[in-house]
């Protein structure tokens, strides 16, 4: 298969709706470990292929370094996903996503925020890397 800008997107927009689905059923507030285990279940019942907890590959001029670096969820080897469950997205947050997409080379990454109100207007942000611009529509 070959991956679009639209493939990615729609694949962006499945992993959303099975987001507000989890949200929708648990409430916001509760516990990071917990969402992760019910989108994961989600995912699968749409079909969607994902690896989770995936230890994020580390090489340095030949070396596999050993790291601690832990990507929550990476679907279909190319959308890379950071689950929270705060107050407030911060910056290191972000850092965390960028970090794991780079090394994965993921072109789009989302963080999804499940202690909000609304997941949709304000639980989840969207990046995408210089492999995304490249992609064709």
């Amino acid at each position: 298969m070959r991956i679009t800008k639209s493939y990615l997107t729609d694949l962006t927009y499945q992993l959303t709706g099975a987001a507000i689905e989890v949200h929708k059923t648990l409430g916001p507030g509760l516990l990071e470990s917990l969402y992760h285990k019910c989108l994961k279940h989600e995912l699968s019942l749409r079909g969607i292929e994902f690896v989770s907890e995936l230890i994020v590959p580390v090489e340095y001029k030949g070396l596999d370094v050993e790291t601690e670096l832990r990507c929550d969820l990476f679907i279909e080897n190319i959308l890379t996903v950071e689950l929270k469950s705060v107050k407030k997205i911060k910056p290191i947050h972000e850092a965390q996503l960028l970090t794991y997409m780079n090394l994965l080379q993921s072109p789009k990454g989302v963080i999804i925020n499940f202690n909000v109100i609304n997941l949709y207007n304000e639980g989840q942000k969207t990046y995408v890397s210089e492999l995304f611009r490249d992609l064709p529509d």
